[in-house]
């Protein structure tokens, strides 16, 4: 099992940036995924959810109407668009994967807003 997280990086206040998070070694299409981020200092927070056929999504507070969780099942690869950055989005993103009892996690990729 293998999820890898990309496209993090160092953004401007107020830029974007679009994570990508490609899986293999199980069946993607019938894994709910999440986006997580943890902050220097603090505990993982949950970003973005979606559902495994991608209809129906969540975000924490924070991240509604900045944030957009997508999933391409036929690529075997969820999304996080991220707008409108400021500092305090400065994380590690991790991708997660979850059916049940199974439970995957990718490395992260670090985000840090800057000017």
């Amino acid at each position: 099992v293998q999820l890898m997280e990309s496209g993090g990086g160092l953004v401007q206040p107020g830029g974007s940036l679009r994570l990508s998070c490609a899986a293999s070694g199980f069946t993607f299409s019938r894994f709910a995924m999440n986006w997580y981020r943890q902050a220097p200092g603090k505990g993982r927070e949950l970003v973005a959810f979606i559902s495994s056929d991608g209809g129906s999504t969540n975000y924490a507070d924070s991240m509604k109407g900045r944030f957009t969780i997508s999933r391409d099942n036929a690529k075997n690869t969820v999304y996080l668009q991220m707008n409108s950055l400021n500092p305090e989005d400065t994380a590690v993103y991790y991708c997660n994967a979850r059916r049940g009892v199974y439970d995957y996690w990718g490395q992260g990729t670090q985000v840090t807003v800057s000017s």
